[in-house]
């Protein structure tokens, strides 16, 4: 089931007056972040999301997705192309070189590729990024969604995306269709 465009554009609407309340505070002056906040914010760990099955999810519990058209460490989705808006990207934060391994993921699957001078964070050569109509964790609303050149999924502990409903347990390898 594909969100409607309304809601595609309520999500995009929501995102854009997030980042606006942010102003220019995105920006750290004076230094890293303490090891705790970088590791929480690298994390990437396994979660049951309901109808979906066992995904990637940050370490806030929102689930993670990836673009089919990503597939070898490739980037398209970009803050230039309003992407990043509705896709927010896994980012490193700075003084950190790579994301940290949780419960239920594979360590030799998790990466890193530069885009925008930001270290992405990979898996199974897969950027990884979450969506801004997923409003709570445990949702995947942004499952299935075509946009931006590919088709958003899951990504399961494997490194394969997550197509189906938990119920079949549907995945694929990363064909993009096009």
């Amino acid at each position: 089931m594909r969100p409607k465009i309304g809601t595609l554009l309520l999500a995009t609407a929501a995102a854009a007056v997030a980042l606006a309340a942010c102003g220019s505070s995105s920006k750290t002056t004076g230094g890293t972040p303490s090891p705790t906040t970088a590791a929480a914010a690298a994390t990437v760990q396994t979660a049951n999301v309901p109808g979906v099955g066992t995904v990637l999810v940050n370490a806030q519990d929102r689930t993670l997705y990836v673009l089919t058209s990503e597939k070898g460490d490739k980037v398209t989705c970009t803050d230039a192309t309003g992407c990043t808006t509705v896709w927010p990207a896994t980012v490193l934060p700075a003084g950190t070189t790579h994301a940290v391994a949780g419960n239920g993921v594979q360590t030799s699957l998790l990466g890193t590729v530069s885009a925008s001078s930001q270290s992405r964070v990979t898996y199974a050569s897969y950027p990884l990024y979450t969506f801004a109509g997923d409003t709570a964790s445990g949702v995947a609303n942004g499952k299935g969604i075509s946009s931006f050149g590919g088709t958003w999924w899951p990504i399961s502990p494997a490194g394969t995306l997550v197509t189906g409903s938990s119920s079949s347990s549907s995945t694929t390898t990363g064909s993009s269709g096009y």
